[in-house]
Protein backbone atom coordinates (compact mmCIF):
# COMPACT_ATOMS: atom_id res chain seq x y z
CA UNK A 1 0.00 0.00 0.00
CA UNK A 2 3.27 2.52 0.97
CA UNK A 3 4.51 1.37 -2.31
CA UNK A 4 1.16 2.34 -4.11
CA UNK A 5 0.73 5.57 -2.47
CA UNK A 6 4.35 7.02 -3.23
CA UNK A 7 4.21 5.98 -6.99
CA UNK A 8 0.66 7.72 -6.94
CA UNK A 9 2.34 10.66 -5.64
CA UNK A 10 5.71 10.46 -7.64
CA UNK A 11 3.07 10.34 -11.16
CA UNK A 12 1.27 13.57 -9.62
CA UNK A 13 4.39 15.50 -9.41
CA UNK A 14 6.29 13.96 -12.59
CA UNK A 15 2.65 15.56 -14.48
CA UNK A 16 2.33 18.96 -12.67
CA UNK A 17 6.48 19.75 -13.97
CA UNK A 18 5.38 18.68 -17.73
CA UNK A 19 4.77 21.12 -20.10
CA UNK A 20 6.28 24.66 -20.90
CA UNK A 21 3.43 26.27 -22.18
CA UNK A 22 3.84 30.30 -21.92
CA UNK A 23 0.50 32.63 -22.17
CA UNK A 24 -1.66 32.90 -25.02
CA UNK A 25 -2.58 29.14 -25.60
CA UNK A 26 -1.64 25.90 -23.51
CA UNK A 27 -2.30 22.55 -24.93
CA UNK A 28 -3.56 19.57 -22.11
CA UNK A 29 -0.97 16.95 -24.22
CA UNK A 30 1.91 19.02 -23.51
CA UNK A 31 1.13 18.02 -19.93
CA UNK A 32 0.08 14.41 -20.28
CA UNK A 33 2.22 11.22 -20.00
CA UNK A 34 1.72 7.22 -20.27
CA UNK A 35 -0.55 7.34 -16.80
CA UNK A 36 -2.49 10.07 -18.03
CA UNK A 37 -4.30 7.54 -20.32
CA UNK A 38 -5.73 5.83 -16.86
CA UNK A 39 -6.25 9.53 -15.40
CA UNK A 40 -5.69 12.35 -16.13
CA UNK A 41 -6.11 14.70 -13.97
CA UNK A 42 -2.95 15.32 -12.57
CA UNK A 43 -2.11 16.65 -16.52
CA UNK A 44 -5.26 18.80 -16.24
CA UNK A 45 -4.48 20.12 -12.88
CA UNK A 46 -1.12 20.96 -14.02
CA UNK A 47 -2.22 22.52 -17.11
CA UNK A 48 -4.84 24.94 -15.16
CA UNK A 49 -1.44 26.09 -12.74
CA UNK A 50 0.13 27.28 -16.58
CA UNK A 51 -2.91 28.79 -16.84
CA UNK A 52 -3.16 31.01 -14.15
CA UNK A 53 0.87 31.18 -13.64
CA UNK A 54 0.74 32.89 -17.57
CA UNK A 55 -2.80 34.34 -17.16
CA UNK A 56 -3.16 32.15 -20.68
CA UNK A 57 -6.76 33.08 -22.93
CA UNK A 58 -7.24 29.15 -24.01
CA UNK A 59 -6.73 25.81 -22.82
CA UNK A 60 -7.55 23.45 -25.70
CA UNK A 61 -8.14 19.58 -24.47
CA UNK A 62 -6.58 16.88 -27.08
CA UNK A 63 -9.39 15.45 -28.02
CA UNK A 64 -10.60 11.49 -27.46
CA UNK A 65 -11.34 10.14 -24.46
CA UNK A 66 -10.38 11.50 -21.54
CA UNK A 67 -10.64 9.35 -18.26
CA UNK A 68 -10.40 10.99 -14.93
CA UNK A 69 -10.75 10.01 -11.43
CA UNK A 70 -10.86 11.75 -8.21
CA UNK A 71 -7.52 10.93 -6.80
CA UNK A 72 -5.46 13.58 -7.48
CA UNK A 73 -8.46 16.42 -7.65
CA UNK A 74 -9.08 19.81 -5.98
CA UNK A 75 -10.94 19.78 -2.95
CA UNK A 76 -13.11 22.06 -1.49
CA UNK A 77 -16.25 22.34 0.88
CA UNK A 78 -18.66 23.70 -1.56
CA UNK A 79 -22.39 25.07 -0.67
CA UNK A 80 -24.77 25.01 -4.22
CA UNK A 81 -28.04 25.59 -3.84
CA UNK A 82 -30.41 22.77 -4.67
CA UNK A 83 -27.51 20.41 -4.56
CA UNK A 84 -26.02 18.70 -1.23
CA UNK A 85 -23.27 20.35 0.44
CA UNK A 86 -20.37 18.11 0.66
CA UNK A 87 -16.73 18.14 0.40
CA UNK A 88 -16.06 18.18 -3.21
CA UNK A 89 -13.87 16.33 -5.37
CA UNK A 90 -13.15 18.72 -8.35
CA UNK A 91 -11.61 18.15 -11.58
CA UNK A 92 -11.80 21.38 -13.61
CA UNK A 93 -11.27 24.39 -10.85
CA UNK A 94 -11.36 27.42 -12.67
CA UNK A 95 -12.27 29.98 -9.28
CA UNK A 96 -11.13 33.11 -10.44
CA UNK A 97 -10.37 32.91 -13.98
CA UNK A 98 -11.12 35.73 -15.87
CA UNK A 99 -10.90 36.00 -20.26
CA UNK A 100 -10.87 32.24 -20.30
CA UNK A 101 -11.66 29.55 -23.03
CA UNK A 102 -11.58 25.94 -22.36
CA UNK A 103 -11.57 24.60 -26.15
CA UNK A 104 -13.02 20.93 -25.61
CA UNK A 105 -11.58 20.15 -29.23
CA UNK A 106 -14.45 17.29 -29.72
CA UNK A 107 -12.99 15.58 -26.02
CA UNK A 108 -15.21 13.15 -24.41
CA UNK A 109 -14.19 13.47 -20.66
CA UNK A 110 -15.52 10.43 -18.84
CA UNK A 111 -15.62 10.69 -14.98
CA UNK A 112 -14.88 7.88 -12.53
CA UNK A 113 -16.51 7.91 -8.65
CA UNK A 114 -18.01 10.84 -6.70
CA UNK A 115 -16.09 13.82 -8.64
CA UNK A 116 -17.18 17.28 -9.50
CA UNK A 117 -16.46 17.90 -13.36
CA UNK A 118 -15.96 21.75 -12.73
CA UNK A 119 -16.65 24.62 -10.83
CA UNK A 120 -16.37 27.94 -11.74
CA UNK A 121 -15.82 30.85 -8.92
CA UNK A 122 -15.65 34.29 -9.24
CA UNK A 123 -15.18 34.19 -12.71
CA UNK A 124 -15.94 36.94 -15.58
CA UNK A 125 -16.11 36.14 -19.14
CA UNK A 126 -15.03 32.62 -19.40
CA UNK A 127 -16.39 30.20 -22.33
CA UNK A 128 -16.51 26.43 -22.44
CA UNK A 129 -16.99 24.66 -25.50
CA UNK A 130 -17.25 21.28 -27.85
CA UNK A 131 -16.76 18.95 -25.09
CA UNK A 132 -18.87 16.00 -23.45
CA UNK A 133 -19.88 14.59 -19.85
CA UNK A 134 -19.71 11.09 -18.79
CA UNK A 135 -19.37 8.95 -16.15
CA UNK A 136 -18.16 5.03 -15.58
CA UNK A 137 -21.24 4.40 -13.19
CA UNK A 138 -24.24 6.33 -12.65
CA UNK A 139 -25.42 7.85 -9.75
CA UNK A 140 -28.75 5.78 -9.84
CA UNK A 141 -29.56 2.32 -11.12
CA UNK A 142 -31.69 1.07 -13.88
CA UNK A 143 -33.33 -2.95 -13.71
CA UNK A 144 -35.91 -4.11 -16.16
CA UNK A 145 -39.30 -5.00 -14.27
CA UNK A 146 -40.06 -8.64 -15.12
CA UNK A 147 -42.86 -9.62 -12.22
CA UNK A 148 -44.85 -7.50 -10.11
CA UNK A 149 -46.85 -8.46 -7.21
CA UNK A 150 -49.04 -7.18 -4.32
CA UNK A 151 -46.18 -5.94 -2.54
CA UNK A 152 -43.76 -6.51 -4.63
CA UNK A 153 -41.53 -6.51 -7.47
CA UNK A 154 -38.79 -8.12 -9.62
CA UNK A 155 -35.76 -6.78 -11.31
CA UNK A 156 -33.03 -7.46 -13.42
CA UNK A 157 -30.50 -5.59 -13.82
CA UNK A 158 -27.57 -5.30 -16.44
CA UNK A 159 -23.82 -5.52 -15.67
CA UNK A 160 -23.48 -2.05 -15.25
CA UNK A 161 -25.23 -1.94 -12.17
CA UNK A 162 -22.80 -4.15 -9.47
CA UNK A 163 -25.72 -5.00 -6.44
CA UNK A 164 -25.10 -7.15 -3.25
CA UNK A 165 -28.00 -7.78 -0.89
CA UNK A 166 -26.79 -7.35 2.96
CA UNK A 167 -29.35 -7.87 6.29
CA UNK A 168 -32.15 -7.87 3.12
CA UNK A 169 -31.22 -4.99 2.02
CA UNK A 170 -30.32 -4.09 -1.50
CA UNK A 171 -27.00 -1.95 -2.15
CA UNK A 172 -25.29 -0.98 -5.34
CA UNK A 173 -21.78 -0.32 -5.82
CA UNK A 174 -19.35 0.41 -8.45
CA UNK A 175 -16.10 -1.95 -9.55
CA UNK A 176 -14.06 -0.20 -6.58
CA UNK A 177 -16.74 -1.08 -3.94
CA UNK A 178 -18.07 2.61 -4.04
CA UNK A 179 -21.97 2.48 -2.68
CA UNK A 180 -24.32 4.52 -4.76
CA UNK A 181 -27.17 4.46 -2.37
CA UNK A 182 -30.73 5.53 -3.54
CA UNK A 183 -33.87 7.14 -2.37
CA UNK A 184 -36.75 6.59 -4.56
CA UNK A 185 -38.19 4.57 -7.82
CA UNK A 186 -39.91 5.91 -10.72
CA UNK A 187 -40.61 3.80 -13.74
CA UNK A 188 -39.73 4.57 -17.22
CA UNK A 189 -42.27 3.13 -20.35
CA UNK A 190 -39.18 0.87 -22.25
CA UNK A 191 -40.52 1.80 -25.75
CA UNK A 192 -41.24 5.17 -25.47
CA UNK A 193 -38.43 6.26 -23.13
CA UNK A 194 -40.08 8.23 -20.70
CA UNK A 195 -41.92 8.05 -17.48
CA UNK A 196 -44.78 5.75 -17.51
CA UNK A 197 -48.24 6.84 -18.09
CA UNK A 198 -49.43 8.48 -14.81
CA UNK A 199 -46.49 7.07 -12.86
CA UNK A 200 -45.13 8.78 -9.74
CA UNK A 201 -42.37 8.27 -7.12
CA UNK A 202 -42.42 5.56 -4.90
CA UNK A 203 -39.88 7.04 -2.09
CA UNK A 204 -37.66 4.18 -0.20
CA UNK A 205 -36.50 4.24 3.48
CA UNK A 206 -34.53 1.59 5.11
CA UNK A 207 -37.44 -0.44 6.22
CA UNK A 208 -39.61 -0.21 3.33
CA UNK A 209 -36.82 -1.70 0.51
CA UNK A 210 -36.50 -5.24 1.57
CA UNK A 211 -34.57 -7.24 -0.78
CA UNK A 212 -34.07 -10.74 -1.88
CA UNK A 213 -32.43 -12.43 -4.68
CA UNK A 214 -34.24 -15.19 -6.74
CA UNK A 215 -33.04 -18.38 -8.06
CA UNK A 216 -33.29 -16.43 -11.22
CA UNK A 217 -30.82 -14.20 -10.41
CA UNK A 218 -33.46 -11.36 -10.77
CA UNK A 219 -33.61 -9.03 -7.41
CA UNK A 220 -37.62 -8.88 -5.22
CA UNK A 221 -37.87 -5.50 -3.66
CA UNK A 222 -40.27 -5.02 -1.24
CA UNK A 223 -42.20 -1.85 -1.54
CA UNK A 224 -45.64 -1.13 -0.45
CA UNK A 225 -48.58 -0.21 -2.92
CA UNK A 226 -45.97 -0.65 -5.93
CA UNK A 227 -47.53 -0.57 -9.72
CA UNK A 228 -45.49 -0.83 -12.65
CA UNK A 229 -45.60 -2.95 -16.06
CA UNK A 230 -43.57 -5.90 -16.84
CA UNK A 231 -40.82 -4.82 -19.09
CA UNK A 232 -40.81 -0.92 -18.45
CA UNK A 233 -37.37 0.05 -16.68
CA UNK A 234 -37.76 1.02 -12.85
CA UNK A 235 -35.31 3.95 -12.36
CA UNK A 236 -33.62 3.61 -8.53
CA UNK A 237 -32.59 7.49 -8.37
CA UNK A 238 -29.77 8.55 -6.10
CA UNK A 239 -30.55 9.71 -2.43
CA UNK A 240 -28.40 12.73 -2.94
CA UNK A 241 -26.82 15.44 -5.44
CA UNK A 242 -23.32 15.19 -4.30
CA UNK A 243 -21.65 16.23 -7.88
CA UNK A 244 -23.36 18.70 -9.53
CA UNK A 245 -21.65 18.93 -13.42
CA UNK A 246 -21.28 22.58 -13.95
CA UNK A 247 -21.61 24.27 -10.50
CA UNK A 248 -21.20 28.45 -11.36
CA UNK A 249 -20.83 31.18 -8.48
CA UNK A 250 -20.25 34.47 -8.37
CA UNK A 251 -19.33 35.38 -11.57
CA UNK A 252 -20.46 37.20 -14.78
CA UNK A 253 -20.38 36.75 -18.61
CA UNK A 254 -20.35 32.75 -18.50
CA UNK A 255 -20.67 30.76 -21.82
CA UNK A 256 -21.35 26.91 -22.32
CA UNK A 257 -21.24 26.29 -26.31
CA UNK A 258 -21.87 22.84 -28.07
CA UNK A 259 -21.41 20.93 -24.52
CA UNK A 260 -23.04 16.99 -24.60
CA UNK A 261 -24.03 16.33 -20.51
CA UNK A 262 -24.41 12.53 -20.46
CA UNK A 263 -24.51 12.31 -16.86
CA UNK A 264 -24.01 14.01 -13.48
CA UNK A 265 -24.46 13.04 -9.94
CA UNK A 266 -27.16 16.30 -9.14
CA UNK A 267 -27.87 19.26 -11.36
CA UNK A 268 -26.25 20.06 -14.86
CA UNK A 269 -25.85 23.45 -14.71
CA UNK A 270 -26.05 25.19 -11.58
CA UNK A 271 -25.48 28.92 -11.50
CA UNK A 272 -26.22 31.24 -8.43
CA UNK A 273 -25.34 34.58 -8.01
CA UNK A 274 -24.56 34.74 -11.87
CA UNK A 275 -24.50 37.87 -14.59
CA UNK A 276 -24.97 37.32 -18.01
CA UNK A 277 -24.74 33.41 -18.58
CA UNK A 278 -25.68 31.44 -22.12
CA UNK A 279 -26.10 27.87 -22.82
CA UNK A 280 -26.04 27.69 -26.59
CA UNK A 281 -26.46 24.13 -27.96
CA UNK A 282 -26.06 22.76 -24.29
CA UNK A 283 -27.83 19.37 -24.51
CA UNK A 284 -28.48 17.24 -21.63
CA UNK A 285 -29.45 13.30 -22.89
CA UNK A 286 -28.52 9.51 -22.08
CA UNK A 287 -25.36 8.74 -23.78
CA UNK A 288 -25.58 7.50 -27.33
CA UNK A 289 -25.28 3.66 -27.21
CA UNK A 290 -25.41 3.08 -23.57
CA UNK A 291 -28.64 1.62 -23.39
CA UNK A 292 -29.75 4.15 -20.59
CA UNK A 293 -33.20 5.31 -19.74
CA UNK A 294 -31.70 8.90 -17.75
CA UNK A 295 -29.56 11.17 -18.37
CA UNK A 296 -28.60 12.85 -15.41
CA UNK A 297 -29.68 12.79 -11.61
CA UNK A 298 -31.77 16.01 -11.10
CA UNK A 299 -32.26 19.40 -12.66
CA UNK A 300 -30.67 20.12 -16.37
CA UNK A 301 -30.20 23.17 -15.16
CA UNK A 302 -30.95 25.97 -12.27
CA UNK A 303 -30.24 29.54 -11.82
CA UNK A 304 -30.78 31.52 -8.55
CA UNK A 305 -30.23 34.58 -7.99
CA UNK A 306 -28.75 35.89 -11.01
CA UNK A 307 -28.51 38.81 -12.63
CA UNK A 308 -28.05 40.48 -16.42
CA UNK A 309 -29.35 37.69 -18.53
CA UNK A 310 -30.21 34.17 -19.09
CA UNK A 311 -30.36 33.24 -22.43
CA UNK A 312 -30.81 29.22 -23.36
CA UNK A 313 -30.67 28.70 -27.09
CA UNK A 314 -30.36 25.40 -29.09
CA UNK A 315 -30.48 23.30 -26.31
CA UNK A 316 -31.83 19.25 -25.88
CA UNK A 317 -32.91 18.60 -22.15
CA UNK A 318 -33.80 14.99 -22.28
CA UNK A 319 -34.89 12.50 -19.53
CA UNK A 320 -33.16 13.98 -16.27
CA UNK A 321 -34.53 13.18 -13.23
CA UNK A 322 -36.14 16.65 -12.51
CA UNK A 323 -37.00 19.55 -14.31
CA UNK A 324 -35.14 20.93 -17.41
CA UNK A 325 -35.12 24.38 -15.79
CA UNK A 326 -35.76 26.69 -12.62
CA UNK A 327 -35.22 30.09 -12.13
CA UNK A 328 -35.57 32.42 -9.13
CA UNK A 329 -34.76 33.98 -6.28
CA UNK A 330 -34.28 33.42 -2.91
CA UNK A 331 -36.51 34.07 0.06
CA UNK A 332 -34.59 33.82 3.86
CA UNK A 333 -37.22 33.85 7.27
CA UNK A 334 -37.24 35.97 10.06
CA UNK A 335 -37.21 34.25 13.06
CA UNK A 336 -36.11 36.89 15.59
CA UNK A 337 -35.97 40.69 15.95
CA UNK A 338 -32.83 41.45 17.52
CA UNK A 339 -33.41 45.13 17.75
CA UNK A 340 -35.06 48.10 15.59
CA UNK A 341 -33.18 47.74 13.17
CA UNK A 342 -32.10 44.24 12.65
CA UNK A 343 -33.19 40.43 12.16
CA UNK A 344 -32.21 37.31 12.44
CA UNK A 345 -32.65 35.41 9.39
CA UNK A 346 -33.38 31.67 8.36
CA UNK A 347 -32.59 28.86 5.37
CA UNK A 348 -35.40 27.39 5.93
CA UNK A 349 -35.13 25.24 2.65
CA UNK A 350 -32.26 22.97 3.65
CA UNK A 351 -30.89 22.93 0.03
CA UNK A 352 -29.95 26.58 0.14
CA UNK A 353 -27.93 26.29 3.83
CA UNK A 354 -24.31 28.57 3.50
CA UNK A 355 -25.93 30.39 0.12
CA UNK A 356 -24.70 33.95 1.31
CA UNK A 357 -26.03 35.96 -1.20
CA UNK A 358 -27.05 39.16 1.20
CA UNK A 359 -24.35 42.35 0.99
CA UNK A 360 -24.13 45.61 2.44
CA UNK A 361 -25.91 47.82 0.27
CA UNK A 362 -28.29 45.58 -1.12
CA UNK A 363 -31.99 46.80 -1.13
CA UNK A 364 -34.33 43.77 0.11
CA UNK A 365 -38.33 43.41 -0.02
CA UNK A 366 -39.72 42.36 3.11
CA UNK A 367 -42.72 39.81 2.07
CA UNK A 368 -45.74 38.55 4.40
CA UNK A 369 -45.44 34.96 3.66
CA UNK A 370 -49.23 34.43 4.25
CA UNK A 371 -50.00 36.45 0.89
CA UNK A 372 -46.60 36.51 -0.59
CA UNK A 373 -46.70 40.30 -1.78
CA UNK A 374 -44.10 42.75 -0.18
CA UNK A 375 -44.68 45.45 1.81
CA UNK A 376 -41.48 47.61 2.86
CA UNK A 377 -37.99 47.03 1.52
CA UNK A 378 -35.10 47.85 3.52
CA UNK A 379 -31.37 48.85 2.60
CA UNK A 380 -28.73 46.22 4.11
CA UNK A 381 -26.20 47.51 6.33
CA UNK A 382 -24.35 44.99 7.26
CA UNK A 383 -24.35 41.28 7.58
CA UNK A 384 -22.97 38.86 9.74
CA UNK A 385 -23.18 35.12 8.55
CA UNK A 386 -23.72 32.97 11.98
CA UNK A 387 -23.62 29.24 10.49
CA UNK A 388 -24.59 27.79 7.35
CA UNK A 389 -28.03 28.33 8.73
CA UNK A 390 -28.39 31.94 10.14
CA UNK A 391 -27.48 35.12 9.44
CA UNK A 392 -27.70 38.46 11.41
CA UNK A 393 -28.75 41.64 8.99
CA UNK A 394 -28.46 45.42 10.13
CA UNK A 395 -30.58 47.44 7.89
CA UNK A 396 -29.56 51.29 7.15
CA UNK A 397 -33.45 51.61 8.41
CA UNK A 398 -35.68 51.02 11.36
CA UNK A 399 -37.76 47.87 10.85
CA UNK A 400 -41.41 48.57 9.28
CA UNK A 401 -44.44 48.22 11.13
CA UNK A 402 -46.20 44.80 11.01
CA UNK A 403 -43.61 42.91 10.86
CA UNK A 404 -43.76 39.52 12.28
CA UNK A 405 -41.94 36.28 12.82
CA UNK A 406 -41.70 34.16 9.14
CA UNK A 407 -41.99 37.19 7.14
CA UNK A 408 -39.00 36.69 4.88
CA UNK A 409 -37.13 38.58 2.95
CA UNK A 410 -35.06 38.37 -0.38
CA UNK A 411 -33.23 40.64 -2.62
CA UNK A 412 -35.34 43.00 -4.67
CA UNK A 413 -32.84 44.80 -7.16
CA UNK A 414 -31.98 43.28 -10.79
CA UNK A 415 -33.68 40.42 -11.99
CA UNK A 416 -32.75 38.73 -15.18
CA UNK A 417 -33.77 38.89 -18.66
CA UNK A 418 -34.70 35.06 -19.76
CA UNK A 419 -34.53 34.20 -23.52
CA UNK A 420 -35.54 30.24 -24.42
CA UNK A 421 -35.22 29.96 -27.88
CA UNK A 422 -35.42 27.14 -30.05
CA UNK A 423 -35.19 24.35 -27.29
CA UNK A 424 -36.34 20.53 -26.66
CA UNK A 425 -37.46 19.05 -23.62
CA UNK A 426 -38.91 15.83 -23.09
CA UNK A 427 -38.88 12.42 -21.30
CA UNK A 428 -38.23 14.04 -17.88
CA UNK A 429 -39.36 13.49 -14.66
CA UNK A 430 -41.84 16.29 -13.29
CA UNK A 431 -42.44 19.44 -15.34
CA UNK A 432 -40.47 21.78 -18.20
CA UNK A 433 -39.49 25.41 -17.52
CA UNK A 434 -39.91 26.59 -14.00
CA UNK A 435 -39.97 30.46 -14.72
CA UNK A 436 -39.45 33.24 -11.82
CA UNK A 437 -37.63 36.17 -13.26
CA UNK A 438 -39.45 39.57 -12.40
CA UNK A 439 -37.15 40.78 -15.94
CA UNK A 440 -38.14 40.27 -19.25
CA UNK A 441 -38.96 36.40 -19.93
CA UNK A 442 -39.33 34.91 -23.60
CA UNK A 443 -40.25 31.28 -24.27
CA UNK A 444 -40.10 30.94 -28.15
CA UNK A 445 -39.64 28.55 -30.96
CA UNK A 446 -39.61 25.46 -28.46
CA UNK A 447 -41.00 21.83 -28.15
CA UNK A 448 -42.24 20.61 -25.06
CA UNK A 449 -42.75 16.82 -24.54
CA UNK A 450 -42.82 16.22 -20.62
CA UNK A 451 -44.88 14.42 -17.97
CA UNK A 452 -46.61 17.54 -16.26
CA UNK A 453 -46.94 21.25 -16.33
CA UNK A 454 -44.97 22.40 -19.13
CA UNK A 455 -44.93 26.11 -18.35
CA UNK A 456 -44.79 26.22 -13.82
CA UNK A 457 -44.86 29.71 -12.20
CA UNK A 458 -43.96 28.76 -8.86
CA UNK A 459 -42.53 31.03 -5.34
CA UNK A 460 -43.46 30.53 -2.37
CA UNK A 461 -42.23 32.01 1.47
CA UNK A 462 -43.33 28.46 2.97
CA UNK A 463 -42.37 25.49 1.46
CA UNK A 464 -39.56 25.56 -1.14
CA UNK A 465 -38.47 29.49 0.01
CA UNK A 466 -38.28 30.11 -3.53
CA UNK A 467 -38.86 34.36 -4.70
CA UNK A 468 -40.38 34.31 -7.35
CA UNK A 469 -43.61 37.02 -9.46
CA UNK A 470 -43.22 37.43 -12.36
CA UNK A 471 -44.04 40.57 -13.95
CA UNK A 472 -43.59 40.39 -17.94
CA UNK A 473 -43.28 37.23 -19.75
CA UNK A 474 -44.10 36.13 -23.03
CA UNK A 475 -44.66 32.48 -24.83
CA UNK A 476 -44.99 32.23 -27.98
CA UNK A 477 -44.67 29.83 -31.21
CA UNK A 478 -43.76 26.47 -28.90
CA UNK A 479 -45.43 23.23 -29.59
CA UNK A 480 -46.71 21.53 -26.44
CA UNK A 481 -47.26 18.22 -27.55
CA UNK A 482 -49.51 16.12 -25.07
CA UNK A 483 -48.04 17.31 -21.44
CA UNK A 484 -49.29 15.95 -18.31
CA UNK A 485 -49.00 12.47 -18.97
CA UNK A 486 -46.97 11.41 -15.64
CA UNK A 487 -47.86 11.99 -12.11
CA UNK A 488 -50.91 14.23 -11.04
CA UNK A 489 -48.69 16.03 -8.92
CA UNK A 490 -46.88 17.47 -11.55
CA UNK A 491 -49.43 20.34 -12.61
CA UNK A 492 -52.39 20.79 -12.48
CA UNK A 493 -51.98 22.25 -16.59
CA UNK A 494 -50.28 22.67 -19.40
CA UNK A 495 -49.53 25.78 -18.26
CA UNK A 496 -50.36 26.60 -14.66
CA UNK A 497 -49.48 28.73 -11.61
CA UNK A 498 -48.72 26.62 -8.25
CA UNK A 499 -47.35 29.00 -5.86
CA UNK A 500 -48.35 28.11 -2.42
CA UNK A 501 -50.42 31.28 -1.23
CA UNK A 502 -51.93 30.78 2.32
CA UNK A 503 -54.41 34.02 2.17
CA UNK A 504 -54.90 34.49 -1.81
CA UNK A 505 -57.81 36.73 -1.95
CA UNK A 506 -56.03 40.35 -1.99
CA UNK A 507 -52.72 38.47 -3.46
CA UNK A 508 -51.94 38.68 -7.01
CA UNK A 509 -48.69 37.34 -7.26
CA UNK A 510 -47.50 36.91 -11.04
CA UNK A 511 -48.32 39.45 -13.25
CA UNK A 512 -48.54 39.98 -17.36
CA UNK A 513 -48.13 36.91 -19.32
CA UNK A 514 -48.92 36.46 -22.20
CA UNK A 515 -49.46 33.06 -24.40
CA UNK A 516 -49.63 33.47 -28.40
CA UNK A 517 -49.48 31.90 -31.31
CA UNK A 518 -48.37 28.22 -29.65
CA UNK A 519 -49.72 24.92 -30.72
CA UNK A 520 -51.12 22.80 -27.91
CA UNK A 521 -51.39 18.74 -28.56
CA UNK A 522 -53.87 17.40 -25.89
CA UNK A 523 -55.20 14.47 -24.70
CA UNK A 524 -55.56 15.78 -21.16
CA UNK A 525 -58.33 19.01 -21.19
CA UNK A 526 -56.41 20.93 -18.90
CA UNK A 527 -54.44 23.63 -20.74
CA UNK A 528 -54.26 26.69 -18.18
CA UNK A 529 -54.84 26.93 -14.80
CA UNK A 530 -54.07 29.97 -12.88
CA UNK A 531 -54.02 31.16 -9.16
CA UNK A 532 -53.19 34.53 -7.75
CA UNK A 533 -52.44 36.21 -11.13
CA UNK A 534 -52.69 39.36 -13.04
CA UNK A 535 -52.93 40.05 -16.63
CA UNK A 536 -53.08 36.80 -18.58
CA UNK A 537 -53.69 36.90 -22.62
CA UNK A 538 -54.31 33.89 -24.25
CA UNK A 539 -54.70 34.32 -27.86
CA UNK A 540 -54.13 33.08 -31.82
CA UNK A 541 -53.15 29.48 -30.41
CA UNK A 542 -54.23 26.46 -31.70
CA UNK A 543 -55.44 23.25 -29.56
CA UNK A 544 -55.45 19.58 -30.98
CA UNK A 545 -56.63 16.83 -29.76
CA UNK A 546 -54.46 13.84 -29.59
CA UNK A 547 -54.93 10.24 -28.87
CA UNK A 548 -51.48 9.51 -28.18
CA UNK A 549 -52.53 8.77 -24.77
CA UNK A 550 -55.61 7.86 -23.04
CA UNK A 551 -58.09 10.46 -22.83
CA UNK A 552 -57.84 11.87 -19.08
CA UNK A 553 -59.57 15.40 -17.69
CA UNK A 554 -61.90 15.54 -20.21
CA UNK A 555 -64.61 16.55 -17.78
CA UNK A 556 -62.41 19.06 -16.39
CA UNK A 557 -62.22 23.06 -17.73
CA UNK A 558 -59.61 23.59 -19.97
CA UNK A 559 -59.06 26.90 -18.87
CA UNK A 560 -59.31 27.65 -14.94
CA UNK A 561 -58.48 30.75 -13.15
CA UNK A 562 -59.03 31.49 -9.46
CA UNK A 563 -58.18 34.94 -7.38
CA UNK A 564 -57.40 36.48 -10.38
CA UNK A 565 -57.72 39.68 -12.80
CA UNK A 566 -57.68 40.77 -16.00
CA UNK A 567 -57.43 37.87 -17.50
CA UNK A 568 -58.10 37.27 -21.37
CA UNK A 569 -58.94 34.24 -23.11
CA UNK A 570 -59.61 33.64 -26.84
CA UNK A 571 -59.71 30.26 -28.10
Amino acid sequence: MKKAIFYLSLACALCSCAGTGGGGTVYLSDFMDESSSEDAVCAVRAALEQCKDTKAAKLVLPGGTLNLKPDCAYEKYLFISNNTENLMRIVFDLSGMKNFEIDGNGTELVFTGFVTPFYLDGCENVLIKDLSIDYTRTFHSEGTVKAVGDGWLDLSFPDDYIYKIDNGLLHFYDENGTVYPYSHLLEFDAEKREPAFHAYDYWLYEEGNRAEELPSGDVRLYVENIKATVGNVMVLGASARYNPVFPISDSEDVTLRHVNIYHGGGMGVIAQKVRNIELDTVNVLPAPGSGRMVSITADATHFSNCKGYIRMIGCDFENQIDDPSNIHGLYMAVKKILGPDKVLLKWCNTGQYGVDYIEPGMTLEIVNNKTVTSYASRTVKAVERLNKEYTAVTFTEELPEGLEINHAVAEDGEYPDVLVSGCRFAGNRARGLLIGSRGHVVVEDCYFHVPGAAILFEGDANYWFEQSGVRDVMLRNNVFDCCNYGSPHWGAACIAVGTRIPEKETSRYHRNITVTGNTFKVFDNRVVNLFCTDGFVFENNTIETSDAYPASNMDKDRFIYRYSDNISICE
